[in-house]
């Protein structure tokens, strides 16, 4: 049972969300790398109406059973590129914030595969997935029912 429902949510509040989202989406960024950093995250705060919709979401874009099971071991695993590993591991910091800055090394091994720009847009992603982690943690969305548009 949601503990707030669409029709309680402020005016505006998802619409500039969403307006947040469209530029996530209209960056250079690839389409699956972001719904993979989505799904991290809602992997790492237990958001299980987020990890179902992100879930939903790379498989839409081909992403393979095992890559998918195995997003919340990638450490552990061999089935990410560097590229991906270095992304999953900005999103892993990002998310368990510590009172310490950002790593001088982390940034600029991200600066091998990105620009300054496309930093930024995945600072955002990572940023605006714990966001709605937490409205969802809070709202109670039901998990299950988000269907991919086509």
């Amino acid at each position: 049972m949601e503990r707030i429902t669409y029709q309680d949510i402020p005016n505006g509040m998802f619409e500039n969300l969403r307006t947040i989202e469209d530029s996530i989406i209209n960056s250079t960024l690839d389409r699956k790398l972001i719904e993979m950093i989505r799904l991290r995250t809602a992997q790492m705060n237990g958001c299980a109406y987020c990890v179902d919709m992100h879930y939903k979401e790379l498989k839409h874009f081909e992403e393979t059973e095992l890559r998918l099971s195995s997003l919340c071991v990638w450490e552990e695993t061999p089935y990410f590129s560097e590229k991906e590993r270095l992304v999953l591991l900005f999103t892993d910091t990002l998310t368990k914030l510590k009172s310490s800055p950002i790593s001088q090394e982390l940034f600029d091994n991200l600066t091998s595969y990105f620009s300054k720009e496309e930093i930024c847009y995945l600072t955002l992603t990572i940023s605006q997935s714990n966001t709605w982690n937490r409205l969802m943690k809070t709202f109670e969305f039901t998990p299950g029912n988000y269907k991919v548009s086509k």
